[in-house]
């Protein structure tokens, strides 16, 4: 078990106080890497969750929001934070257990589940997701989720290299438009 460390956080006019593992590393479990390629992604701020959360409107008020991947979840928390009915998910029970300890510790309201969000499924009215594209076996799972989970995405993407195909094929399918430096908006409305 790896000791937490506590860093403050502000978006526009959110603080939070997040804890999050002081050593990410401690938490390879090469057993877990073998399975499924597994390696704690979740404990990381990552810039582009940053961006996410950045991104996100000033009001979300009632606005039912899923995160995909969340991770440490900061943009699931903003979001909470501006009034939305957050759904969180991440395949690592860990990410999911610190998730519900720091929304906690910030006095907000979200649901946060244990799901690989390739098999998810659900009815929102905004899907966010930072940085699932590590990988170019997620290009296709995500073409495919999106449109049944939201009319609406927000993706803050570093520049990997899984994902100039993924918002090259999207774009072939959806509206996308840039919502700020690295993050997408897609509007997932079949282009005639």
């Amino acid at each position: 078990m790896t000791a937490f460390v506590e860093e403050r956080l502000r978006v526009g006019e959110i603080e939070l106080s997040v804890l999050r593992p002081g050593d990410p590393e401690a938490l390879i479990d090469e057993d877990a890497f073998a399975e499924d390629e597994f390696l704690p992604y979740w404990a990381e701020v990552w810039p582009a969750g940053l961006a996410l959360a950045q991104a996100l409107p000033a009001r979300l008020d009632d606005i039912r929001i899923v995160e995909l991947g969340c991770g440490l979840g900061i943009p699931s928390l903003v979001a909470a934070a501006r009034g939305a009915h957050v759904t969180a998910t991440d395949w690592a029970q860990e990410a999911i257990d610190l998730l519900r300890e720091n929304a906690a510790r910030n006095r907000l309201s979200l649901r946060a589940e244990v799901a690989d969000w390739r098999a998810f499924a659900g009815s929102f009215e905004l899907a966010l997701a930072a940085d699932l594209l590590y990988e170019r076996r997620n290009v296709d799972p995500l073409l495919e989720l999106l449109p049944i989970l939201a009319p609406e995405v927000l993706i803050a993407e570093p520049g990997r290299p899984a994902a100039a195909e993924f918002l090259r094929r999207a774009e072939e399918r959806w509206e996308i438009t840039d919502a700020a430096e690295r993050v997408y908006r897609l509007l997932l409305r079949t282009i005639a």
